[in-house]
Order: structure tokens, then sequence, then C-alpha cells
């Protein structure tokens, strides 16, 4: 395992979803009950799509996820799935499912303590992002949890923008002690159009290999952000 630097980062800026949170440890069994409602209610007869699918579009906001896992579906389906994702997904959190990736906690917390600035910026919903961060008792340890669902942002690039504003990171001189650490290609992104150091996660194994090939550093193992 190698350190990805000598120095020490003012700030680091984490995705969830394939980060920080195994989504389909938890997901698997949301994405089932999602489609056995959606079918219930009688707003998509469709067969399920592999939940497959579903984990390969991690990352994306909502509307485009739903446009890309069901493309036939119709808007009041794909609302009703937003509203049963969160659901099924906070329901599965406060019942103990889901887990964080091997050694999240330990590292994120060593990062607390050597004075690490540390911030959440997800696609996600707002709710399920402070939930996993709660319910897996980590929401301590950040001092902003942001989230396209909260801000309405349209993208993984101007959310992180925001966060940078919000807490005065957008005019520290040297940018490369801020870092941007995900597991996909709008992650990468983010970091890269807001000119600050972006870390691929290559672990998840959610998104393409590729996705990660802009990236400044790329990490197999979440002790390698210690120094």
């Amino acid at each position: 395992m190698n350190n990805i630097a000598q120095t020490k980062p003012l700030a680091v800026i984490f995705d969830m979803d394939g980060t920080l949170f195994e989504t389909d440890t938890l997901l698997i069994e949301v994405h089932r009950r999602v489609f056995q409602t959606l079918r219930e209610e009688g707003l998509y007869m469709q067969d399920a799509p592999p939940v497959e699918k579903l984990l390969a579009c991690l990352g994306m906001v909502l509307d485009d996820l739903w446009r890309k896992v069901m493309p036939d579906s119709t808007i009041e389906a794909r609302r009703r799935a937003d509203e049963l994702l969160l659901q099924y997904e906070l329901e599965g959190l406060q019942a103990g499912e889901g887990m964080l990736y091997a050694h999240v906690r330990e590292t994120l917390e060593e990062l607390h303590v050597r004075g690490v600035k540390l911030f959440v910026a997800s696609n996600g919903l707002e709710d399920y992002v402070k939930g996993v961060a709660k319910f897996k008792d980590i929401d301590h340890l950040f001092q902003g949890l942001y989230s396209a669902g909260e801000f309405a942002t349209a993208s993984k690039v101007d959310l992180v923008a925001r966060l940078l504003r919000d807490h005065g990171l957008d005019n520290v001189d040297d940018k490369s002690s801020i870092w941007m650490v995900g597991d996909r290609s709008s992650d990468v992104e983010a970091g890269k159009k807001n000119d600050i150091q972006a870390i691929g996660c290559a672990y998840a194994g959610y998104g393409k290999a590729s996705e990660l090939g802009g990236a400044d550093r790329q990490i197999s193992d979440f002790r390698e952000l210690l120094w």
C-alpha cells in the first residue's frame, strides 16, 4: 500500500456511493422493493432492469439515473421511484443494512484528528446522504454534507464549486491541498474543473476503470489517503 502524498491536505471532499459507502450492500434489496412497488401500483409494468444497471448509474443525478435505468418510463413513474428509493434506503439503513468500505471509518477518524477538513459531495438525495452518515456514525467527522438533492445542482462540478465557496476554499493559494475523492468520472471532472486534486477510488467497481483515467492519482485501499 502506497500513501498518495507526503504533506497534509487542507481539505478532502468525498463522494458517498462507491467511495465511502459500499452501496450494493444496501441497494440490491432496495432495488427489488422499488420495482415490486412500482409494479403493484401500476406505474411500471415492464420487467425490472437488472440491479447491475442501477449500480452502474450511481454518481448520476437522479433524473438522469432513472432515464438511463428505465428509459421507457413515465415522469410519474420516475418521480415515484425517487420517493420509493429514498424510503427503502432509509428503512434499510435504520435496520442496520449497508456497509462502509474497509478502513473508511478509522481513516476518516485519523484524518479528522490530524486537523483535515472533511466534506461529502454527492449527487444523491439529501436525506439519503445524511442518513448514511448518521446511521454509520460518521456524520460528526464532516464539516459539511453536500448533495445535489439539497442544493438542486445539475452536476458534481457545480456542487463542489458551491461547497468550496461556502467554506472559503475557493481562494486558497495552493489548490492541490484540496482533494476530491471519488469513484466515477463525475468526481474526476469535479476535481479538474474546480482546479483541485482528483483522486480516483479504484476499489468500488461500479463504473468502468477508464472513468478514472484523468485522475491525478488512484487508490486501491482507503488507507492510502494517509501520509
